[in-house]
């Protein structure tokens, strides 16, 4: 789904490498942290960077990723092991950014409010920064997805990057599967529309 993000040929194995760092972790005599500070750190920034897109908050998006690792941390014991260390991980993380929305709705887009941006809102959003010179894709990515409401990028964000199925994102948001589907749906179409244009005008900028 995202512009050349690829999976890469090692996915696999650095699955099963941090499967095995989280058993270490969990059997590891009490006050050795040196299996679970290694999953922190392979996966802090990729957290962090989700609870930002999850949230669209930057400021709260560290804090956020450090609680989700130290909730993760303290529920290690109960972890049936049904699903691998990495998806665990996400469920948590997915299940402490909604909660922290849920606490600050009065600064977010209700999920039930089923609406794309208005015209304004994506000219504003994709307004292309000259200062700052966002020309990367990441940077048009995280700008694409800003621009989203709240009720398209969360599902759009649970199903393309923490690779939840459909299922669980209906699960997660109360929302039924068929919403689910639609919003996902409709989030790719204005992240493919989006980062089209915004590509060909950086493109455009860049050659001025």
């Amino acid at each position: 789904m995202w512009p050349g993000d690829g999976q890469g040929k090692n996915f696999l194995a650095a699955n099963e490498q941090e499967d095995q760092l989280f058993q270490e972790a969990r059997n590891a005599p009490e006050g050795d942290l040196r299996a679970f500070e290694s999953l922190v750190e392979s996966n802090q920034r990729r957290i962090v960077a989700d609870c930002r897109h999850i949230t669209r908050d930057e400021s709260v998006a560290e804090d956020l990723a450090q609680e989700v690792f130290v909730k993760a941390f303290f529920g290690m014991k109960r972890f049936e092991g049904r699903s691998s260390f990495r998806h665990w991980l996400q469920v948590i993380k997915v299940n402490h950014c909604l909660n922290h929305m849920k606490k600050n709705k009065g600064k977010t887009v209700s999920m039930d409010d089923d609406h794309l941006p208005t015209s304004e809102e994506t000219k504003a959003y994709s307004t292309f920064d000259r200062t700052e010179e966002r020309t990367g894709e990441q940077q048009i990515i995280n700008r694409i997805l800003k621009a989203m409401p709240d009720n398209l990028r969360v599902p759009l964000v649970l199903r393309d990057m923490d690779e939840l199925s459909y299922e669980e994102v209906a699960e997660n948001l109360k929302i039924t599967l068929s919403a689910a589907k639609m919003r996902i749906k409709r989030a790719r179409e204005f992240f493919r529309d989006q980062y089209e244009a915004q590509s060909s005008r950086a493109d455009r900028e860049a050659s001025i």
